[in-house]
């Protein structure tokens, strides 16, 4: 796996993609973020916190708790988070609470007896529409506890605390 610093000036850049795609929420800016190259995707680490770049979407990574709690989010019972935790989109008969979000914006997805993250994905219908929903998808999963990119940074992890 590939890693190298960003400048001053492309970290600028961004931290300016990215705010303009999450609709206001700011990453803290630094001198040089570090990039790491995985498969399909970048991880991009600036400011304490790890971004996923797939395919020029932004996305928190998982272990960015104080990032991911600035998002919108859905609970699931706990009957969803086997399935969560292997790729499956969010179904509207698993969702037990939410907030606002709308079409197309992200949104995290949280267990309901620990509240920890499962999930980060794109909603696929606002929060205001899902009020009506008896079932159908919610959210479409795209970065999920156990997925590639999660075993990835848990291998550079334990690299670095040597």
């Amino acid at each position: 796996m590939r890693t190298n610093l960003l400048s001053k000036s492309n970290t600028a850049e961004l931290c300016g993609r990215i705010a303009e795609q999450w609709g206001g929420i700011t990453v803290e800016r630094q001198k040089n973020a570090r990039v790491y190259h995985l498969d399909g995707a970048q991880l991009v680490e600036i400011g304490g916190m790890r971004i996923l770049d797939i395919d020029g979407v932004f996305l928190p990574f998982l272990d960015s708790t104080d990032l991911l709690k600035r998002f919108p989010s859905i609970t699931v019972d706990m009957g969803a988070v086997k399935f969560m935790c292997k790729g499956a989109n969010a179904m509207r008969p698993g969702i037990r609470e939410y907030t606002e979000f709308a079409k197309g914006g992200i949104v995290c997805v949280v267990e309901e007896s620990q509240h920890k993250f499962l999930a980060v994905g794109h909603a696929l219908v606002a929060s205001s529409d899902m009020k009506g929903m008896d079932h159908g998808e919610v959210v479409k999963n795209l970065h999920y506890v156990s997925d590639s990119y999660w075993e990835t940074v848990k291998e550079i992890n334990a690299k670095t605390a040597l």
